[in-house]
Order: C-alpha cells, then sequence, then structure tokens
C-alpha cells in the first residue's frame, strides 16, 4: 500500500480545516469564541499523524532534521489553503469588515481622549487595513504554530531511547 505523502496529509488537513472553519460560521455566523480552537487542534493533529506515520515509515530512524522537513511539507500546505480560505471567505463576505467597526466604535465609546472624528479616522483606518491584516495574521499564526507543532514533535521523535 502506497503511504500519502506530507504533501497530502497537508491537503486532508487543509480541507477538513476548512469545512470545519465554514461549519462554524454557519451555525455562529462568526469566528469568535472556543469552537475555534477546534480548528487549531485538527492542524496540531495533521502535522503529528504526518509526523508519526513517517516515524513508523523509517522504522525511527530519522533524526530531527527529516522530521521537521516532514511536518514542514505538511504545514505549509495548510498555511497556503488556510491563507487562500481567508481571502476567499473575506472577499465573499464584506460584512466582516463592518462587523469589525461596530465593536471598534463600541470599543471606543468610552475612550476619553478620543473625539468622534478621532474614531471615524481609526475605523476607516482599520478598514481600508482589514484585508491585509487578517491575511497577514492567517499566514503569520498557521506558520508559528506548524513550526512550533513541527520542531517540538521533531524534537520528541528523533530523540533515541534505549
Amino acid at each position: 500500500m502506497k503511504s500519502i505523502s506530507a504533501r497530502n496529509k497537508g491537503l486532508i488537513t487543509g480541507a477538513v480545516m476548512i469545512m470545519m472553519s465554514m461549519g462554524i460560521y454557519a451555525a455562529k455566523h462568526n469566528f469568535e469564541g472556543g469552537l475555534q480552537y477546534i480548528v487549531y487542534a485538527t492542524y496540531v493533529a495533521g502535522i503529528l499523524w504526518t509526523l508519526f506515520i513517517f516515524k513508523k515509515e523509517t522504522g525511527g530512524e530519522a533524526g530531527f532534521k527529516q522530521y521537521f522537513a516532514e511536518g514542514f511539507k505538511c504545514f505549509v500546505v495548510v498555511s497556503l489553503l488556510m491563507v487562500l480560505f481567508t481571502l476567499v471567505f473575506i472577499l465573499m463576505h464584506p460584512e466582516l469588515k463592518e462587523q469589525m467597526a461596530v465593536l471598534m466604535r463600541a470599543d471606543y465609546a468610552n475612550a476619553p481622549n478620543l473625539t468622534p472624528v478621532d474614531i471615524e479616522n481609526k475605523i476607516e483606518s482599520a478598514k481600508k487595513m482589514f484585508l491585509p491584516a487578517s491575511l497577514m495574521g492567517a499566514t503569520l499564526s498557521y506558520v508559528a504554530i506548524g513550526t512550533l507543532i513541527s520542531a517540538i514533535g521533531a524534537g520528541f521523535l528523533s530523540v533515541k531511547r534505549d
């Protein structure tokens, strides 16, 4: 039986994460709250799946570098898929930008140092940066989590136990 490559595991993991994200949004109409952690847990599980299968395939004889490379192949694909999903989702849901503006107005309503003009300027600036900031946040968070989980997993799996 041919094994699934790390890249394909990344495709599978990313597809599951996208379906879960869409389900969460359909149920709650936002991504706030604890349900989003299920998506991140799926991400971690996908990377660990990749690493444990790699260990089984190599008989545990691989080093840190090889384990990390397998995790990297998986998390890069997932990260790309999730950033693309974020882009498409935001473009398809312009109301998200308006929801952010409403939340900002509520947060700034009690700010003693801000005039109504200052508040509107900050909101307009945030609206202009909404898409780039969302994409940057998605990219950085998925790459950071993927790197961390791959490094920790590679560290544990590459240690030779007697």
